[in-house]
């Protein structure tokens, strides 16, 4: 498991216990198999105390794409950290703009349980844009959704954030 923490001045304060910390649990949500594994990873993190915005579970998927992008973007405000799924050959463009928002807004951390590299491994196993971007990045090959859930919370202890944040609306 690789971590590559940047520190930068946002993150820095108190800490939270797991069970105060709020995710945006960011990744791609178009298929049975990957909401089965978004509820799934929601449900063992919940498990564990953390307070899971799950954009498949908030978005009014029989309303406008307008009102479904502006839930999600509710989201990412209201959490304290965005944790993003970057699996596939190359990772869902929705959630990378999730990450790109929440840049320098809040602790963004990237995952992969994804075994394929990228066409140029030397510079990273996806996009440098995202693995560069994120406070931390954490490489899971074929790992099951509860050891990625355990690696997610050690990963998600070590970070710091701003004790100020939205209401869940």
């Amino acid at each position: 498991m690789e971590h590559r923490c940047q520190q930068v001045e946002y993150i820095q304060g108190p800490s939270f216990a797991p069970k105060e910390m709020r995710l945006y649990l960011a990744g791609p949500l178009f298929t049975v198999a990957e909401r089965s594994f978004n509820s799934q990873l929601s449900s063992l993190l919940e498990a564990a105390g953390y307070d899971v915005w799950l954009p498949q579970d908030n978005e009014p998927r029989d309303l406008s794409g307008d009102a479904i992008f502006r839930k999600d973007v509710e989201g990412i405000h209201w959490a304290d950290v965005v944790v993003a799924n970057m699996d596939g050959p190359d990772p869902d463009s929705g959630t990378c703009w999730e990450c790109g928002y929440a840049y320098k807004k809040k602790p963004v951390v990237v995952y992969r349980t994804d075994f394929r590299a990228a066409d140029d491994p030397t510079i990273g196993p996806y996009n440098l844009m995202l693995t560069q971007s994120a406070d931390l990045h954490i490489e899971l090959p074929l790992k099951s959704i509860p050891e990625v859930a355990s690696a997610l919370a050690d990963a998600l202890a070590s970070l710091h954030y701003p004790a100020e944040r939205p209401s869940k609306a």
